[in-house]
């Protein structure tokens, strides 16, 4: 999937990439002590059971994590979903070919599914109507 984004994407770095997306949500699955359904995991982050896994850690922490990895044929955003709505807002990370337009991305999503990797074309994600996120404060300054 992440090759069908350029036609000129090495397969070595896209397979380079597609391993340590499971390698890092497989981390942060144990980091975040996670639990299923994720709106459980949720209930009990605002309840400070638990100190992360709310799906903004996961996308800020995955966008950190791949910004820092330098893949020369890929770019990282940011993306969310009925942003500013308490309960229903959403946020991932969405993978796009270098100089590519954000709408023909791959969103990453682990939070969905608890932990399980949750991965489409964002055209073909019909659950979420994403919106670019040029800007998230959190992720910004590094918490």
């Amino acid at each position: 999937m992440l090759q069908s984004l350029d036609s000129t994407i090495p397969s070595k770095e896209a397979m380079q990439l597609s391993r340590d997306i499971f390698k890092e949500t497989a981390k942060l699955t144990k980091e975040f002590k996670l639990t299923s359904p994720p709106w459980f995991h949720n209930f009990l982050v605002n309840m400070g059971l638990r100190e992360k896994g709310l799906c903004y850690h996961w996308s800020d922490a995955l966008y950190r994590y791949f910004l820092d990895k330098k893949y020369p044929s890929f770019e990282f955003h940011l993306a969310g979903a009925n942003i500013g709505e308490y309960f229903f807002e959403h946020n991932v990370l969405v993978i796009v070919s270098k100089n590519g337009k954000f709408e023909e991305g791959i969103v990453i999503d682990p939070w969905r599914n608890s932990g399980k990797l949750y991965f489409s074309k964002l055209k073909e994600d019909k659950k979420y109507e994403w919106k670019h996120r040029h800007n998230r404060e959190s992720c910004q300054n590094g918490k």
